[in-house]
């Protein structure tokens, strides 16, 4: 059964000398996902489109499904940039760009 999508992101992977990895990566890999609002991070399955390898320094756009989208419940906004990382080295920077599930979109506050 496939879960189901939580947002659609651009991502980008560091090179190695930015930090970042120093080999590409396959459509099914799964990071930690980081938002500077929260101290926890989960896993965030990153599926691209378009393209099934993004190697360091490339730029795709993917869909991210992440283990606890609880964590981020009402929180999450259209432009909102966060990190991906293996344990603690960040390996890329990411920006929100369509939310899917809605269970992590921010809520609008009338006024």
């Amino acid at each position: 059964m496939k879960k189901k999508i939580d947002f659609i992101a651009e991502l980008t992977y560091l090179t190695k000398e930015q930090g970042g990895r120093n080999s590409p990566v396959v459509s099914g890999y799964r990071p930690q996902v980081k938002f500077g609002f929260e101290k926890r991070q989960t896993s965030g399955h990153q599926n691209f489109i378009g393209t099934e390898k993004v190697y360091p320094g490339e730029t795709a756009l993917a869909e991210i499904t992440v283990i606890s989208p609880e964590f981020f419940e009402n929180r999450l906004e259209i432009g909102m940039e966060f990190d991906f990382r293996e344990g603690h080295i960040v390996v890329g920077k990411g920006i929100v760009k369509e939310i899917i599930n809605k269970t992590p979109k921010k809520k609008k506050t009338s006024t």
